[in-house]
């Protein structure tokens, strides 16, 4: 039977339902409990009022089996025509299919083979399927199929379902952590006037009613430092943020980052934290500090390493960056050297983007247990503080867990003076054709200026910590809903609707 065949057959039973005075679509059910709830309760427990989606639906004469599934467990009901009030066991048979959601009510016992069951003294549509679940619930083969209809992969897939449910007690558990140790969580702006916090691409956009352009914000960094100028000590943001840059499993543009500051830390005082969250985090999630990935057996517990910037440049292609004190210097050295960088890619780069994309193909792939990077080129961290003993460096550390930066955090520069000339540097960078540099903010160098205390502030990828955990290698597969190109070319575009 086809697809449309199967829709028309469902839509004709709404018609029958409705006929026979029966709402397949009614405004609520008094719930006791879930299913994962119920399955805790003991044999014998009466009055037991349950709902979800039915699966595997068994008639075996005049009585019935099936599955009802909800987000986080399920459960078998059984359905005997002499339990029922008359009439209700034929209106099921002829009414439902897999996919339905119904509501029950009756007594738990066990069954002959073990199995904890409810037994359906009434049951009630909840919500009529008009088309049929996927490939009888074996789930979506399709890995963009999966992201372009994750409902029907939550539904078929415990493995997806159990992805997703990891990600939110990821989130819960790095709250739990930051507000016992004293941060407020806060909102920031996500279109802004300028493009700050990071070094990349933005997103364009304009603001009608205000007539001016517009970016979407590609971090909150800036703007959770106002805060702190403010007199908030210490704040935190899951912020959604948008880089208009290149697509691979480990990016996307439109992705989930946690930044926070504290005010009078370093970034010593802020590795030893990670160290503390991080392990507290996998361990609540996981059980563990351990995983696997790709054939290692990593590990959380803490302490861990640390690598310099210079040092790892060095050991991975031989050069030594303070050789090569400019832009030109550096790519003419790695054209020399015949190192993996596209030319073309490189060709406007300034000498901070230079430097971090010589790490990133040459360096960053070789990491795998969690490391701290430290010793930063100054020019690659124009909202770091500069470090008291060398100049040439920032009070830098990223995390980096699989090849895969997790987390990147500093001592800020809360110099107005000296972040001034640096955003001066950044701003003629991008006149001379880096996009990803940043312009000058006047109105943040004005906050600054009000003055602001020592801070340290951090920023992880939550994507990308939930798919490390989760031993997925493709963000999309932690996000639940990717963006996607449209199926058909004659669908109208967001700009055309």
């Amino acid at each position: 039977m086809s697809l449309d065949e199967l829709r028309q057959l469902r839509l004709a039973k709404i018609a029958h339902l409705r006929e026979r005075g029966v709402n397949p679509y009614p405004e609520r059910f008094a719930r006791t409990h879930t299913l994962a709830a119920a399955r805790a309760l003991p044999v014998g427990t009466l009055g037991v009022a349950i709902a979800g989606r039915l699966k595997l639906i068994k008639k075996m004469g005049k009585l019935t089996f099936a599955w009802l599934h909800d987000v986080e467990g399920a459960i078998q009901i059984s359905l005997r025509i002499n339990d029922l009030p008359d009439g209700a066991y034929a209106l099921f048979g002829e009414s439902c299919d897999e996919g339905d959601f119904i509501g029950v009510t009756g007594e738990l016992y066990t069954t002959k083979t073990g199995e904890l069951t409810l037994k359906v003294a009434t049951w009630t549509f909840l919500g009529k399927a008009v088309l049929p679940m996927p490939e009888k619930w074996h789930g979506l083969a399709d890995p963009e199929t999966c992201y372009r209809q994750r409902y029907l992969d939550l539904v078929s897939s415990d493995e997806t379902k159990r992805r997703f449910l990891l990600r939110s007690r990821v989130v819960a558990a790095i709250r739990r952590v930051l507000d016992r140790a004293g941060f407020l969580e806060v909102d920031t702006p996500v279109l802004c006037d300028k493009p700050s916090g990071a070094l990349a691409r933005p997103f364009l956009s304009h603001h009608n009613a205000l007539d001016m352009p517009v970016v979407m914000r590609i971090a909150p960094e800036t703007y959770l430092k106002r805060c702190v100028v403010g007199g908030f000590d210490r704040v935190y943001e899951f912020a959604r943020c948008f880089r208009n840059e290149g697509i691979d499993a480990s990016h996307l543009q439109d992705f989930t980052m946690l930044e926070f500051y504290a005010s009078y830390w370093s970034y010593e005082d802020n590795m030893r934290f990670t160290e503390e969250l991080i392990e507290e985090v996998a361990t609540a999630v996981l059980g563990s500090t351990s995983f696997e990935r790709e054939g290692h057996a990593i590990s959380f517990a803490r302490p861990y390493p640390r690598a310099s910037f210079s040092e790892l440049i060095l050991r991975d292609s031989g050069i030594e960056l303070a050789a090569f004190p400019t832009a030109d210097a550096l790519r003419a050295e790695i054209h020399r050297r015949n190192l993996p960088l596209d030319r073309a890619e490189i060709a406007k780069l300034g000498l901070g983007n230079l430097t971090d994309q010589l790490y990133k193909k040459v360096s960053r792939p070789k990491l795998v247990q969690p490391t701290f990077l430290t010793g930063h080129p100054i020019e690659l961290s124009p909202l770091a503080r500069r470090n008291d003993t060398n100049p040439t460096i920032a009070d830098r550390f990223q995390l980096v867990v699989a090849g895969w930066e997790v987390v990147n955090a500093y001592s800020e520069l809360v110099d107005p003076v000296d972040q001034r000339a640096r955003l001066v540097d950044q701003a003629q960078a991008r006149t001379g054709g880096d996009e990803e540099a940043m312009p000058l903010d006047e109105d943040y160098l004005l906050a600054m200026e009000h003055g602001m205390p020592p801070i340290s502030g951090w920023g992880m990828g939550i994507d990308r910590f939930v798919a490390l955990l989760a031993g997925v290698h493709n963000l999309k597969d932690v996000v639940l809903f990717p963006l996607l190109r449209p199926l058909r070319s004659e669908e109208p575009s967001a700009a055309e609707a």
